[in-house]
């Protein structure tokens, strides 16, 4: 174990190939760490241009597409009504998709608002997942490439989630199938999941056995058969009682899922490991990676890193679940933290774990950082932003490092766990204490090509759209 962070002089690693004005009013939620939609530009499949969902006033989306020269092709205006707020933003090859909850005295439903992807032009919008007032939020799944749409709500007795209320939708909105989603035989669960795949196939990801089991349902439209797949994480181990602590799910290449679990000593809330699933229902296949115990020699490695000296791990959050190109999965936690109300947020170091392409456990490195945020603007700048290039991870954070405020790539070679010096982008972020990084709309566009929001380090500056493209 390492620490992922050298201390040379940041190199430039990108050149600015252009700027726009950007409008954007900052969005202030009840929970930061649980943010709805964190990716707010996507690309436009087959072209260049990538659309944008900027939230522009207290009563106002715009989605807008953008072109390779960073001209406005389109805007559309999506307003946002007392009582709603976003749920989801996603595209197909045809259209895109915002995704407003809506709530009354009368009741409640998600509002799936499509636009069209070439003209802007606002298409008929429907409602899904109506329920009562009181009813649990609804909750919506949209596959990765956009096609396919899974709209639920909840089923409960005594406050306890019974099922799930599913209906199916394709790209153009039209009922696929109603499908109810029923937990009655499995006794303790919680968090359940809904993940739909590119082909339509749904997966209910879920806790159960008294925290102690991964499990997945699978759902098929044209099968009556649920296929199970679970695995304990938690359990007894020399006399100490373990339980999930935090879980992330990813579906990967659009079809595959994967579990990530950090497990905790029940009594004392140490942290005791890390665990790794991959559900692979196509080919019936459930991998399960040798745990990584978090030891008193990993915290010292944190220590060491970070330059701390705390005597436990805490506020370590699963955030990322990655795969290259070679078959390399790479996850990721942070360490984030706040200090009480109105008191400044913290965004401190990564933990990478790297396994090979037959999920045995073959790295691990600590990249050491510290980024505060005032209290009003939470986590909207701060934290990381990261996607696989090859057989690469390449991370990006907007910190200070030796007196330059920027935002900085870091390049992570998925098979043997190596992190790069952090590289600046060279987009001189302005750092006073004001907002100037917005990482929700921080995107890849292909493997050199990044689309940033910033602002510059100038008088009276206001925040910009820029497209950089990498060395």
């Amino acid at each position: 174990m390492a620490a992922g962070l050298c201390l040379q002089a940041p190199a430039a690693e990108a050149q600015r190939v252009r700027s726009t004005p950007f409008a954007y009013v900052p969005e202030h939620t009840e929970d930061p760490y649980n943010q709805r939609v964190h990716v707010k530009t996507l690309p436009v499949a087959g072209s260049k241009d990538f659309i944008i969902l900027s939230h522009r006033s207290a009563s106002e989306y715009a989605v807008e597409r953008y072109d390779a020269d960073l001209k406005k092709v389109w805007s559309a205006a999506v307003p946002v009504a007392a009582g709603e707020s976003l749920e989801a933003f996603a595209r197909n090859d045809q259209q895109a998709l915002v995704v407003l909850h809506h709530k009354d005295e009368t009741g409640q439903h998600l509002l799936v608002q499509p636009i069209d992807l070439k003209t802007g032009q606002k298409l008929p919008s429907k409602k899904v997942a109506e329920g009562g007032p009181r009813e649990r939020r609804p909750g919506i799944s949209i596959s990765p490439d956009g096609t396919q749409l899974v709209a639920f709500r909840y089923v409960t007795r005594e406050e306890q989630i019974k099922a799930l209320n599913a209906v199916h939708y394709d790209r153009q909105l039209n009922k696929l199938k109603d499908r109810s989603y029923d937990f009655a035989a499995l006794g303790s669960f919680f968090s359940p999941t809904v993940y739909v795949a590119n082909d339509g196939t749904q997966y209910v990801a879920l806790i159960s056995d008294n925290n102690q089991k991964l499990t997945v349902r699978r759902y098929a439209d044209a099968e009556p058969e649920v296929k199970v797949m679970s695995v304990a994480v938690g359990g007894t181990f020399s006399g100490k009682k373990v339980t999930v602590r935090d879980t992330q799910w990813r579906l990967l290449d659009g079809k595959t899922l994967y579990g990530a679990a950090i497990c905790a000593d029940y009594n004392s809330g140490d942290y005791y490991s890390l665990k790794l699933v991959k559900f692979d229902f196509a080919n019936t296949d459930m991998k399960f990676a040798p745990e990584f115990k978090f030891t008193p020699e990993y915290l010292a490695a944190v220590n060491k890193a970070t330059g701390g000296s705390a005597k436990r791990l805490d506020d370590v959050y699963i955030s990322d679940v990655l795969r290259t190109d070679d078959q390399n999965v790479v996850v990721v936690a942070e360490k984030k933290a706040e200090e009480g109300e109105n008191a400044p947020v913290h965004a401190r170091e990564l933990h990478l774990f790297g396994y090979n392409e037959f999920q045995s456990p073959t790295w691990q490195k600590i990249v050491a950082k510290h980024q505060v945020a005032p209290a009003a603007e939470s986590f909207t700048g701060i934290g990381y932003r990261a996607t696989t290039i090859g057989n690469e991870v390449s991370i990006v954070t907007m910190e200070k490092l030796q007196n330059k405020s920027d935002l900085f790539g870091r390049k992570v070679t998925a098979a043997t766990g190596v992190v790069s010096a952090p590289k600046a982008l060279g987009l001189n972020v302005a750092n006073d204490q004001q907002l100037a990084y917005v990482k929700d709309f921080t995107a890849w566009l292909d493997d050199k090509t990044m689309v940033v929001v910033t602002r510059p380090n100038k008088k009276s500056a206001a925040l910009q759209l820029n497209k950089i493209v990498l060395k």
